[in-house]
């Protein structure tokens, strides 16, 4: 596989914004390939609301037909974004563009610095988060931080526990201004990736474990990751900033948000990345399990989209049917080389469950199942093996596939490129048998094998 080499100049996040105003429809460029889930049954009708193309279409004299091809509903999945991915639609890549900044802003607002009083939190308030990180303009305000802490403990003493509640994202609402533009009132709900080793820890606690959000349905077949669900539902009374649970501070705000906006248009969006992705994905599948999207005195439903950024699988099977029965909408866009898209369940995953395509097998409950419908890039940098699921990257890939970088290689240089792509291929291969190992032993204990 030859490495595309990425030409990834530093920008603001103002400028890739505007950036991805494409001039014309998708190009061919644009590597993405669509999969739909096998079992999408929920079409909420989409409404006559027409997408704002103020600030999102070209200004050529498209913006009608762009406008008219789609409209916010469609872009945030109410028809499975069928026709919107493959070539990939121009709206579509600016709103995921945009969101995937939303969703970076709360790495570059982390505070990494041991020596800060807010280490690993939040280095500004909610009112200068965004003109912090350079989004003045992004049209949210922030009403609330959320905070989590998973209910883990390090095995054989490698470090001290570390389960305090840390900052892992925010809410926030459109403005006035950005509601009229965007045709609703958008309720934000950004997270970010995994970052303390107590949350690392709770990435590989891969067992499955019910969800029960909904005590009058508890759904025991329903599973999701344990480490994942723990992170959500860990309550910590002692936090610095604040008590409670992530899930509990998450439902607090977005029904108090769905009734001040109660008399408008709303759409709740959920993004993250990596683990953030995660947690989106919870949040939104607790959301219409509970019914708090159904609106206030029987009101019309309120969409639920998940867009995920370099995420790994939540749940079985039965989760993924029941968020597709809920009418949770869930974009994944996918980098082909991040192993961390393939996990949890290397080995059990949809592709194990039956057997020549008609047998059962009695592990299958115990099989994971991604969400939704890919966007799947492809990409690597030789050399820098981190790229594969860093943020920044997936942005400027959704800008600007580098197709062309390669083409206009030397032949030597594409040579050298071709030989540490087997290299660093040879190594991703290695450690996704070690990890299936792992893995295997795991569920022959949960077997009692």
């Amino acid at each position: 596989m030859a490495a595309a080499k990425l030409a990834v100049a530093p920008s603001s996040p103002t400028k890739r914004l505007r950036a991805c105003m494409p001039p014309v429809a998708a190009t061919s460029t644009t590597h993405v390939t669509l999969r739909l889930s096998s079992n999408l049954q929920h079409k909420p009708a989409a409404t006559t609301v027409a997408v704002p193309t103020a600030a999102l279409a070209p200004a050529d004299g498209r913006s009608d037909v762009l406008a008219a091809a789609c409209s916010w509903q469609e872009v945030h999945g109410a028809d499975d974004w069928r026709g919107l991915v493959e070539p990939l639609h121009p709206l579509l890549r600016a709103e995921l563009v945009r969101y995937g900044e939303l969703v970076a802003a709360c790495y570059r607002a982390f505070d990494l610095d041991p020596r800060s009083k807010r280490y690993l939190n939040c280095k500004h308030g909610k009112k200068q988060i965004l003109r912090a990180v350079g989004m003045a303009d992004a049209g949210y305000e922030v009403t609330r931080y959320i905070y989590a802490a998973p209910d883990v403990t390090l095995p054989m003493g490698i470090c001290r526990p570390c389960s305090k509640s840390r900052w892992i994202g925010y809410v926030a609402v459109a403005s006035d201004k950005e509601a009229r533009r965007l045709g609703r009132r958008d309720i934000l709900v950004s997270f970010r990736g995994t970052v303390t080793c107590s949350e690392w820890l709770a990435n590989f606690m891969s067992t499955l474990a019910p969800a029960r959000f909904d005590p009058a349905d508890p759904r025991p077949n329903v599973r999701v990751e344990s480490g994942f669900l723990s992170l959500y539902t860990s309550d910590n009374e002692a936090g610095k900033f604040t008590t409670g649970s992530c899930r509990n501070q998450l439902l607090s705000e977005i029904s108090r948000l769905i009734a001040d906006h109660k008399h408008e248009d709303i759409s709740i969006t959920l993004a993250g990345h990596s683990m953030g992705s995660s947690l989106a994905l919870l949040l939104g599948y607790d959301l219409a399990e509970l019914g708090m999207n159904r609106g206030l005195h029987g009101g019309a439903i309120i969409p639920i989209t998940v867009f995920s950024f370099g995420g790994p699988r939540v749940g079985n099977l039965e989760f993924k049917n029941r968020c597709d029965e809920l009418g949770v909408k869930v974009l994944r866009v996918a980098n082909a080389n991040d192993p961390v898209t393939k996990m949890p369940g290397i080995l059990f995953n949809e592709a194990a469950r039956v057997l020549g395509g008609r047998y059962e097998m009695p592990w299958s409950k115990a099989c994971y199942a991604h969400v939704g419908v890919e966007v799947a890039l492809d990409f690597f940098k030789a050399g820098d093996v981190a790229c594969v699921h860093d943020l920044e990257v997936y942005i400027n890939q959704l800008l600007n596939f580098p197709k062309d970088a390669v083409a206009t290689a030397s032949p030597a240089k594409r040579g050298e490129d071709e030989m540490m792509s087997g290299m660093l291929k040879s190594v991703f291969e290695s450690w996704r048998w070690q990890i299936a190992v792992i893995r295997t032993g795991e569920w022959l204990r949960t077997l009692g094998i």
